[in-house]
């Protein structure tokens, strides 16, 4: 018995440049109650699967072969039928929580819409239903996050109010899409265990899509691994993770960040070798940025939020700070404060020798074209309307004006080779792009003027594998070439270990502990870190599921 069924799907979607084939000869099958993870590189066609199980797919793709949902055929079917089986047969967890979220609607509406359109429940019954979903997802304060904006959440609390909107109907299949790329260590390995709860005691169904193969070793059941809209290998999870038989497969998880961890798993993984470009803390030279006693408060009255509390921190040039902790931890507004676009309520803030508070007009400008910055979010980040040339080259237009035509498009085709973008995605809108591949146009952009200072803010999450390490990479060899300082946000511990010299944990807006990153990382010494670490998972599923166990013995003693 199978909750999804796919055979011989192919998808192939029509563009202005020609037909482009997304999916080829795929066949899959989720039983009740198990787990599939649909991993591979960004472009392999994971999404345009979870997709066509959906009806969700845009109007210029041609699909043939055959999808059932738990008996319905999905292939052919008209819109009315697809609406019925959406939010109560099947529910999807997209991606982008920014996209899949009304800005303009609260977000306990949100949730009591989805249960109102397949339950017969008065207004208050699903306000109260929203509240409790919220509640059941990790938000903190569900009565009043139930009444804020998306806008007014973090990315973790949007990825969390997505879930609770999946999971409201209790559905016979969860389409996964990404479903952690936005939260931190400690809420993602609580929103699986909530998957695999709904999974166990509802015999839900979960289709994974993701490039974190640490969460593959965690969560799946099986495991089937795509490359260029064809599946290569399939089968059960320590089988593939552990004894993978196709090249390719061998190929992703050697690119597999791994988190050095202390005895006894750390013997599992060998010591990582320093990595190209400034290895060591240039501790003698000038801070880049600093941000000294800094305190930032948002709302008003009792509203007020307090988002940074006496937080002091300093990049230098050829360094690279990683900072980390929870979601809603104060990690981004510290990045928005670096970058001026935060004004602190208290504190200052020194960019490049001076004073961003005291600085005004053109100075400021000027300022802050030393300034390189990737966002967490590339669909927000680039403009619809441009091109993928048009987006990279627009600072260059703003700060170097006096730069002709010609020079700004060599300098963008330069930007896209470093991040390994081929010419032909030039012309094309970012919404044409994969994630991965929006990601990699956000970083082009932010390198194009050759920035003193790089800000990046999750610049990695929404790449695969293969990808994130060769962005890395270089990063590091840019980094160790121009000696840009970098101030790396992340809730991606293995990366963050493997990129920066030091690191500062933030948690609740103020500075937890801070040191060099190997020791900080080896040898926490505050419970909050040495918990951060714990809740990493390893792509490993043997060894994960002796890490789960011990957690969750530790959890009831």
């Amino acid at each position: 018995m199978t909750v999804l069924s796919i055979e011989n799907l192919a998808v192939t979607f029509s563009t202005d440049t020609g037909d482009v084939p997304a999916v080829r000869d795929v066949s899959l099958r989720v039983r009740p109650g198990e787990t599939l993870a649909l991993v591979g590189e960004s472009g392999s066609g994971k999404s345009t699967v979870a997709l066509a199980a959906t009806g969700l797919l845009a109007q210029n793709a041609r699909v043939s072969g055959r999808i059932s949902v738990d008996g319905t055929e999905v292939v052919g079917a008209d819109e009315s039928a697809l609406a019925r089986l959406r939010g109560r047969t099947v529910s999807m967890v997209f991606q982008e929580p920014a996209t899949a979220l009304d800005p303009l609607s609260r977000v306990g509406a949100q949730i009591a819409e989805v249960v109102r359109n397949h339950r017969r429940v008065s207004r208050a019954e699903a306000a109260r239903a929203a509240v409790e979903l919220l509640r059941r997802v990790g938000v903190a304060e569900p009565e009043r996050r139930a009444s804020a904006f998306p806008f007014q959440l973090s990315g973790g609390q949007r990825q969390r109010v997505v879930i609770a909107m999946a999971i409201a109907n209790s559905p016979g299949l969860l389409i996964a899409d990404e479903p952690t790329t936005a939260l931190d260590v400690t809420v993602q390995a609580e929103i699986l265990d909530l998957l695999r709860a709904s999974a166990a005691d509802s015999g839900t169904g979960v289709l994974l899509v993701t490039h974190n193969m640490g969460v593959v070793a965690d969560f799946a059941d099986r495991v089937a691994v795509m490359l260029e809209g064809e599946v290569v290998e399939t089968g059960p999870v320590e089988e593939v993770l552990l004894r993978p038989g196709h090249e390719y497969t061998r190929h992703l998880l050697a690119a597999v960040p791994r988190l050095t961890v202390a005895e006894p798993e750390r013997a599992k993984y060998a010591e990582k070798p320093e990595r190209a470009g400034s290895a060591k803390e240039p501790a003698g030279s000038a801070p880049v940025v600093e941000l000294r006693d800094v305190s930032v408060r948002f709302g008003r009255g009792h509203r007020t939020v307090k988002a940074l509390t006496d937080v002091s921190l300093t990049v230098r040039a050829g360094e690279t700070v990683g900072l980390v902790g929870e979601s809603a931890s104060g990690k981004s507004t510290a990045a928005r404060v670096a970058l001026g676009l935060v004004r602190p309520d208290s504190g200052s803030v020194t960019l490049f020798g001076s004073d961003l508070a005291r600085t005004r007009g053109r100075p400021r400008r000027s300022l802050l074209s030393g300034v390189g910055v990737v966002l967490q979010d590339p669909v927000a980040s680039l403009d619809a309307r441009m091109s993928v040339a048009e987006c990279v080259a627009e600072p260059l237009r703003v700060h170097q004006r006096g730069m002709s035509a010609p020079q700004r498009r060599a300098r963008v085709a330069e930007a896209l080779e470093l991040v390994r973008l081929s010419d032909g995605l030039a012309k094309r809108g970012p919404r044409e792009l994969s994630g991965g591949q929006r990601q990699r146009v956000s970083l082009a952009r932010a390198l194009v003027l050759q920035p003193r200072l790089l800000v990046a803010d999750e610049p990695t999450s929404a790449l695969d594998v293969s990808v994130q390490r060769t962005v890395l990479e270089v990063i590091a060899e840019l980094q160790g070439e121009l000696g840009f300082a970098c101030l790396f946000v992340s809730h991606d511990l293995a990366v963050v270990q493997e990129f920066a010299q030091r690191v500062v944990v933030l948690r609740a807006g103020a500075v937890e502990e801070e040191g060099p990153t190997m020791t900080t990382l080896l040898r926490p010494e505050t419970e909050y870190t040495r918990r951060l670490i714990a809740a990493v998972p390893v792509p490993d599923p043997v060894l994960q599921r002796r890490r789960r166990s011990a957690l969750a013995a530790e959890a009831t003693t």
